[in-house]
């Protein structure tokens, strides 16, 4: 009777994963060609996706709100062979999103995967934070892959072919303490994102959630710290750069990249992030309990309740030998 259960249970296994090998394949779309739209394109994962995806042959439109960033990035991109589009654009605002996506569908073509990589990160003791920052998190990480999808879905939904690209983080699948305004901002984008699909997904248009941990994309020199600066920049950067705990930000792009080919619900990058993430799948009250006894050994609050960019909260740890693998990432990525 056992041999019998386990025979049945296998064999449903069996199905269920030969479906799903039939779907990837005939969902995956060949990128050469393709129009790929990247929020925040200018530095950081998002110009790592750039890059990688001219490797492919798609062409990229790229916006971001420093025009010297986004000159510099268009440059590089030309010179691997690119044929890049780009303009300044705030993603917080959307009209301004709008005139994007409109002039990049008069002169750059139809839009066939959108990729919502745009977003801050700030660091800091719950003490620290206050109202106007938990707003600042939902308006970049929330509101602005909002706008954005809002935008391109009426043209995806005319030719009945799309792939929305929104990436996430584990922060927003389990909540790290001194990154309350981010996680809560994350979170919201996961359901959001999730939610996109359900209903896009009669009209073709497939919508996957990217779920990182760590990548080593020099990004921490623009994240915004509060409360011990210094202390916070340093225990981040540090988390940031050490291979233990972080993934190259090239590695983390192709699988990205190979995910939203396929037409994937989720991805989670890195083994940290899926381990994690299985852990509290299981035993989501314990992992909550040791975060809390982390969070005793985190830099205190301080005295200043300024918000500092990390590259103005440097120490004897960061930049130092431990933090070597995120600064090279930023000088590579266009974040310095």
């Amino acid at each position: 009777m056992k041999t019998r259960t386990w025979l049945k249970l296998a064999s449903v296994v069996g199905s269920v994963m030969l479906g799903r090998s039939v779907l990837r394949r005939r969902r995956t779309i060949d990128l050469a060609g393709k129009l790929v739209v990247i929020t925040g394109g200018s530095r950081g994962l998002g110009l790592v996706l750039g890059r990688a995806l001219i490797e492919r042959g798609a062409r990229i439109a790229i916006c971001a709100r420093d025009e010297d960033e986004l000159t510099r990035a268009r440059g590089e991109l030309e010179k691997l062979g690119g044929d890049v589009y780009s303009a300044v654009c705030d993603v917080t605002d959307r009209d301004d999103v709008l005139r994007f996506i409109a002039m990049v569908e008069d002169d750059f073509g139809a839009i066939d995967v959108l990729i919502n990589n745009a977003g801050i990160i700030q660091v800091g003791p719950l003490e620290r934070m206050s109202a106007d920052d938990f707003e600042h998190a939902l308006e970049v990480n929330l509101r602005g892959p909002l706008h954005a999808m809002l935008a391109v879905l009426p043209g995806m939904r005319r030719r009945g072919a799309g792939r929305i690209v929104n990436i996430a983080s584990i922060g927003g699948k389990v909540a790290l303490p001194h990154l309350a305004p981010y996680a809560t901002s994350k979170f919201a984008l996961v359901g959001l994102s999730e939610a996109m699909r359900a209903e896009l997904i009669q009209d073709r248009i497939y919508v996957t959630t990217v779920c990182p941990g760590l990548m080593r994309t020099g990004s921490p020199r623009h994240a915004l710290f509060k409360g011990n600066h210094q202390a916070e920049y340093a225990w981040f950067t540090i988390g940031d750069s050490l291979s233990l705990t972080s993934i190259s930000a090239e590695r983390a792009a192709q699988q990205i990249i190979r995910a939203f080919a396929r037409g994937d619900a989720e991805v989670t990058i890195s083994l940290q992030a899926k381990l994690l993430r299985l852990v509290h799948g299981v035993a989501p009250g314990l992992v909550q309990e040791l975060l809390g006894v982390a969070a005793r050994f985190m830099p205190g609050p301080g005295s200043s309740r300024t918000t500092v960019e990390g590259k103005d909260a440097g120490s004897a740890w960061a930049p130092s030998v431990l933090t070597r693998q995120s600064d090279d990432a930023a000088r590579r990525n266009n974040e310095n």
